[in-house]
Order: structure tokens, then sequence, then C-alpha cells
């Protein structure tokens, strides 16, 4: 075999390796994008059931209100009617959010680019933790609603210092969550606790899978052009 003939048999080798590898990456993409979907899809059934549960209590929670400021405010404890409505107001809110991540997750599509669908998965990624932290603003309510102006005639100091150490200590954590619940301290024990489930686990699998995805895809050139 001459030396043309070594060089014809090499430059064949070396295509139907950029081939392969190729071909290797296309379908290590698309099992990929098939994986996407999946964990993605898995997200539905929570979403879809967070927003109905949410539109019956908040309907719920607006007629009530509605009735009690328009026919009977001058009978309504108002320390009750002022946390109802601040718990009602962010879970209104938080509505919009969950009907906004439902929408982009049935916009997660197989045929996608991977730059698109990791623009959807970031948005999915951003949105879950703003609805987390407005969510927990509604901690210090919970402990004001059954307050009444009778407490402020007659409690004492005694009676006042343990229920307000109670709505100090709430209020404290819900600003201290709104403020440290971020994407930075996602290996941190306390944010694993609270994102351990169908909301947060599979989008964290498929930012994974992309990730490592593309670096696949980049290994493949330089890989190809060594050898060539």
């Amino acid at each position: 075999m001459n030396e043309l003939e070594l060089k014809k048999l090499w430059q064949a080798t070396n295509e139907k390796l950029e081939k392969t590898l190729a071909l290797n990456s296309i379908n290590q993409g698309e099992i990929s994008q098939l994986k996407v979907v999946h964990f993605i899809s898995s997200m539905k059934p929570t979403k879809l059931f967070a927003l109905i549960t949410g539109i019956i209590w908040v309907g719920f929670g607006t007629t009530f209100l509605s009735h009690e400021y328009l026919y009977a405010f001058s009978e309504t404890n108002k320390y009750f009617l002022f946390s109802a409505t601040v718990q009602v107001g962010l879970t209104a809110v938080a509505l919009f959010v969950y009907l906004f991540q439902l929408i982009t997750i049935y916009q997660v599509d197989i045929t996608d680019t991977i730059f698109k669908t990791q623009k959807k998965l970031a948005q999915l990624k951003i949105s879950t933790l703003w609805v987390t932290r407005i969510l927990f603003l509604q901690l210090p309510v919970w402990t004001t609603f059954w307050w009444t102006d009778v407490m402020f005639r007659e409690w004492n100091v005694v009676q006042w210092l343990i229920t307000g150490s109670f709505t100090i200590t709430f209020a404290f954590a819900a600003i201290w969550l709104f403020v440290n619940i971020r994407y930075e301290n996602r290996d941190k024990k306390w944010f694993k606790l609270i994102f351990n489930g169908k909301e947060w686990t599979p989008l964290i699998k498929s930012m994974e899978l992309l990730e490592q995805v593309e670096e696949y895809a980049a290994d493949i050139k330089p890989e190809t052009n060594a050898i060539i």
C-alpha cells in the first residue's frame, strides 16, 4: 500500500469517525431532550393542583372579604380582616406565577434548541424561587388573625411578650427567607428542606442534564480536530 492509498484510508477513517461522533452527539441530545420533557412534564400535576386549589381559595376568600368590607365592616374584627386580606392578596399574586409556570411547562418542546429549553427552565427556576418567597411572606399574618381589641385593653405584659414573640419570630423568618431564598443557596440544608419535591427536583435535574449535553457537544469538535 503506497503513501497515497494510506492518506485516502486515513481520510476515510476520519470522516467515518466524525460522522459517528456527530451521530452520537445528536442521539445524546435527543435522548436528553426526551428526559427533560419527561422531568418537566412530571411537574404539571403539582402545578395544576396548586393553581386550582389557589383559585378556589382566593375565590372564596375574595367573596367573603368583599361581604365583610361592604356590609359588615363596623362589626368585623379588623385584625382578622387585615390578616385575611394580606393572605388572600399574596395567594392571588402567587396564582399568577403558577399560571405563568404552567404555560411555560406546556411550551417545553422536544424540538426546541438547547438554548430555548434552557431559557424556559431559567424562567421556571426564577419564578419558583419568587413564588416561594411570596408565599412565605404570609407567615406573620397567621399569628395576627385572631387578635382582638380586648387583648389591647386587658392583657398584661407577660401575655403580650408571649404573643408578640411569636409574631416577631414569624415576621423575622418571613423576611429572612424572602431575602435568602436564592439559587446560590441551593446546596444548603434548609434550602433543600424547602425545595424537595415535584416543584423543584425535576427542574434541577433538567438543568443539569442540559448542561451535560452542552459539555458533551463542546467536547466533540476538539476531539475530532485532534484526530485529524
